[in-house]
């Protein structure tokens, strides 16, 4: 069967997405959304580095709304619910990098009203929350027992992420103390990784307490430091770590962490924090411990191509969720909801 898909987006990840959905052997390509003029009317091709495809893309909703789809891959920089409702109202299936992995305590009416008049499905995936923050620690869970203890963690060097403005003004790198603390980065981030604390939390079939507890502290720089986006000013923003933990009785049993940094160099005294990588970690009688390494760019210059790995994770684990979706029953579905998700072989190997 082939599906009929419309990639939302096409910043740093949506490209990648789109990409993935040209490649893709059981996918047509039928509609791209933009937000700016100059993108307006493009060919789906020249806005990923590919031949033209014929599909022209469009910064009007209306048309989008208008295109016979089985599913849009949606990846603005933050879901709008004025978006997300009338396409799932006019039957086609959303799946996003922007939230409700696991939309727990949530008001989630609309969306699930939407869902059912257009009898569509809307999933949330990704990286970090959306996969390496509860899908890897849940499988790993398996092979523990007495499990005590989970936790996922993201240690990344933004000079490699090709993001100048969300870096500078939303994450408020080279920003003051002062500006940093009028960032709304600390709630987006919230809002994602207790969902995935939840669905751990859930289906290890632990009860946690009522608040989680939320850590968020941050490195000044002790020098200028030289950046892909300019320098870096001595005494602004070079690093920060956000975790918030999901507890039973007080003791921690699940946490997620994000650590974001301007390189090593320059930082305050112990902070540190070495390669970047990702782990998870499932504590109990026997441990488990995964290191993925070579995710990210191995320079600031490879980053700016738009090929880092983790990025390319995350926009595929969205468009290789599409077949499961489509055939998924209309709601919010998580992974809880569906089989495993799996990628597709390279049509060189096709016989």
């Amino acid at each position: 069967m082939t599906y009929k898909v419309v990639q939302w987006a096409t910043g740093i990840h949506g490209r990648l997405a789109l990409r993935g959905i040209l490649d893709h052997p059981d996918m047509e390509l039928v509609g791209v959304k933009v937000y700016s003029d100059d993108k307006h009317g493009m060919d789906a091709g020249q806005l990923c580095g590919r031949p033209d495809t014929g599909i022209k893309a469009t910064n009007k909703i209306e048309e989008i709304l208008a295109l016979e789809a089985d599913c849009v891959v949606y990846m603005p920089l933050l879901a709008n619910l004025k978006e997300v409702i009338p396409l799932l109202e006019s039957g086609k299936s959303v799946i996003t990098s922007c939230g409700w992995v696991y939309p727990k305590n949530r008001d989630t009416s609309q969306l699930e009203a939407a869902c059912q008049k257009g009898q569509s499905v809307l999933h949330g995936t990704g990286i970090h929350p959306g996969g390496l923050t509860e899908k890897l620690p849940l499988l790993a869970s398996a092979f523990v027992t007495n499990v005590r203890y989970v936790r996922g963690e993201e240690f990344s060097d933004l000079r490699t992420y090709d993001a100048q403005e969300v870096v500078t003004n939303i994450m408020m790198f080279g920003q003051t103390q002062e500006q940093l603390a009028g960032s709304i980065m600390k709630d987006v981030l919230a809002d994602g990784f207790t969902q995935s604390i939840d669905m751990v939390a859930d289906q290890i079939g632990v009860t946690l307490d009522s608040d989680f507890v939320t850590k968020h502290r941050w490195s000044l720089a002790t020098a200028n430091i030289e950046t892909p986006f300019g320098v870096l000013e001595k005494g602004t923003v070079a690093a920060q770590s956000f975790s918030w933990q999901g507890t039973v009785k007080g003791t921690p049993v699940i946490e997620a962490a994000v650590n974001w940094y301007m390189g090593n160099s320059h930082l305050e005294d112990g902070w540190d924090l070495g390669k970047e990588r990702f782990e998870m970690e499932v504590i109990g009688d026997n441990r488990i411990q995964l290191v993925t390494e070579g995710l990210h760019a191995d320079s600031p210059e490879h980053g700016a191509d738009g090929e880092e790995s983790a990025l390319v994770a995350t926009a595929m684990h969205c468009v290789n969720a599409v077949p499961y979706v489509c055939k998924a029953s209309p709601g919010i579905r998580t992974y809880n909801d569906m089989p495993m998700i799996t990628g597709r072989a390279d049509q060189s190997l096709m016989r």
